[in-house]
This record gives C-alpha cells, structure tokens and sequence, in this order.
C-alpha cells in the first residue's frame, strides 16, 4: 500500500514538474499598456504571432467621412489577413484634437490626423497651450488634405477676404478644418469677427451651401472629394483661389502647410485651376505600443496596398513607401522605422 502511495507521489510530482517548464516556454509577453488595446502574450518573442491576437482600435474621425473610411478599411484588412494578430476595430471621433487626446491618456491605439494639428499638440502651442502631448507617433503618411474653400456663385466671392460680412462654415469647433479656418483668417489679415462663422461638420456645411444658409464652407478633404464634387456638379458653386501672398502668410504659419494646385477640370464645371494649400494626412499611434504590434500593423498595409487601394480613391498613388515620411512632424515610432529600414526607404 505505502508502495502504492509513493508512487503516485512521484507520479503527481514528474506531472506537475513537467506543466512548470511548459509554463516557462517563452513566457507571456504584455505588449500595449492601459487604453483600447490588449492582447496575450507573445508567443516565444521575437516575430512569432502572440498567443491570442491584440485588440486594437483606429479612430478615424465623423462616421462616413474618408479618416474613418479608410480606418474601417484597415480594421476589415487587419481582421481578414491577420487573424492571428490582430481583433481590430474602428471608432469615429471628432477628428484630430479629440484622437491627439485619447492617444495621449491611452484609451486608443492609432488614429488618423493632421500632421500640423499634432505638431501644435506637441510643442503645447495654440489650442493646446498649457497641455502636455508625449505619448504620440509616426506611423505613415497617408493622403494630402486640401483646403478647398467652396463659396455659392451668387455670394460675390472672388477672393478669399470678400467673406467680410457673409456667412462661413468653419468646420466642427475645435476640430482641425475648424483650426485651419482661424489660420486662413488670421493670414488674409481677419478675424471670426469680420464674418458669420458657423460651426459646422463637413455634411452640414454642405446642407448649409445647397439652402442658401451660407455662402461659403471650408471643405477641407482629399481631391475629388463628394462634397465638393456635389457642389460643382450643379453648376451654382465653385472654389475660390488664395494670392501668393495670402498663400505665403498662410504657410509662414507652419511648416507643415504647403502649397497645392487643383488643375483645371478635376471637378465638372471647374475651367480654371485653384491655388489652396494642403497638410499631410498621417496615421498615428501610442508611443508606447510594443515595437512588433506597430511592425505587423505596417507590414500588413504595405503588403496589401492591391486591397489598400480599394478602400478608398485617394489611398492610391499617396500610400506608397516612397512617402512615408511626407510632410512628418511627429517622431517615426520604432516598429514603422524597422519595416521601412527593412524596405530601404529610410
């Protein structure tokens, strides 16, 4: 009996022996800390796929427009190509303030946004004075947002100061179109004062135009944008040029504004090209995000560009990986910098 005993001991013993070096194997790795991510560990380290995939967010910005278009996108490719890696999933947000805001307290992951708008953030100037942004990073450039100042045909406006005492929609207050509204202004030498300002998000500003609520919207958004394409299709709208001056003052503002044309006839009725300027569009993401997550997140954009390019028009020709680092104003976050060190670009 007391044979018996012991060697069901032993026997418990070698199990429980056994289950502890298993348990070692590797070990579980925690990668994102706090906020919309988490995930199980990796499995081994290195590049092996972790134990269960990572749950991530994107913001975008309001539900329908190109931010959360392409955001949703992504989140679709994620989840249909990586598996293993990635449970990921969209969220539409006021725009780039708001997702500066919620990388920054970790409650998302990546996150679209004006590169201007988070170098602002960063340095802790303008509408965030007072505030401290360090948690943010590079991931890639994405598209060109264009500022395409839409006006009605009988409003008089030729020039971008003949807003004086008509009714203009700024964009969302607070927002980045609303942000680069106050610069136009204060460049061409105005205030919100000289005009009606109304606080708008880009479908309202438009409702706003088509009703003869307002002669004039800032749209700000890719080129071909359905907005504006809308508007030019009637025949009763049209955007308006800034002068070299006005364009310089504009871009003396920040060195993420630069200079951008709209050749004639890329919308109907259009017979004349439009001097506007532009800012780089960029993903974003916590700076603390493990270097393999940002890594696998990358790979999987630029290893897919053919389904890349079907999320939306502007993703073509701009998501490349000769430009990557276009207009960036933010630091590169380590896993974007190793896949495109890896690729030769940097």
């Amino acid at each position: 009996m007391k044979k018996k005993i012991l060697a069901l001991a032993l026997a418990i013993a070698m199990v429980m022996g056994l289950a502890a070096c298993g348990g070692d194997k590797g070990g579980q790795q925690q990668g994102s800390q706090g906020g919309g991510s988490s995930q199980g560990g990796s499995n081994g380290g290195g590049s092996g796929a972790p134990s269960s995939p990572y749950t991530v967010q994107i913001c975008g910005a309001t539900s329908g427009g190109t931010y959360f278009l392409i955001a949703n996108g992504l989140c679709q490719l994620m989840n249909d190509t990586m598996p293993e890696w990635f449970r990921a999933s969209a969220q539409s947000t006021g725009g780039t303030p708001e997702n500066i805001r919620l990388m920054e307290s970790g409650e998302t992951d990546f996150a679209f946004g004006q590169a201007g708008v988070v170098k602002t953030a960063i340095e802790g100037t303008g509408a965030f004075e007072g505030e401290t942004f360090d948690n943010i990073s590079s991931v890639t450039y994405v598209y060109p947002n264009v500022m395409q100042i839409a006006v009605s045909n009988k409003s008089g406006v030729k020039d971008f100061t003949d807003l004086k005492g008509k009714s203009f929609c700024a964009g969302a207050s607070g927002s980045a179109t609303e942000l680069n509204t106050r610069d136009m202004f204060a460049a061409c030498g105005m205030t919100y004062d000289d005009a009606r300002m109304e606080y708008t998000s880009e479908s309202q500003s438009v409702e706003l135009l088509k009703n003869n609520q307002a002669d004039g919207a800032n749209l700000i958004a890719a080129i071909g944008a359905a907005s504006v394409t809308e508007l030019y299709s009637t025949g009763d709208y049209h955007l308006i040029s800034f002068t070299d001056e006005q364009l310089d003052a504009i871009c003396a503002l920040s060195d993420a504004y630069y200079k951008y044309t709209i050749p004639a006839g890329t919308y109907a009725n259009q017979d004349e090209e439009i001097k506007t300027f532009a800012v780089a569009n960029y993903i974003f993401c916590r700076s603390d995000l493990e270097e393999e997550v940002v890594y696998q997140f990358v790979k999987c954009i630029y290893e897919n560009l053919d389904k890349v390019y079907e999320m939306h028009s502007i993703c073509e020709g701009n998501i490349a990986l000769e430009n990557v680092t276009n207009g960036m104003t933010a630091p590169l976050h380590p896993g974007a910098e190793k896949y495109f060190k890896e690729k030769g670009v940097l």
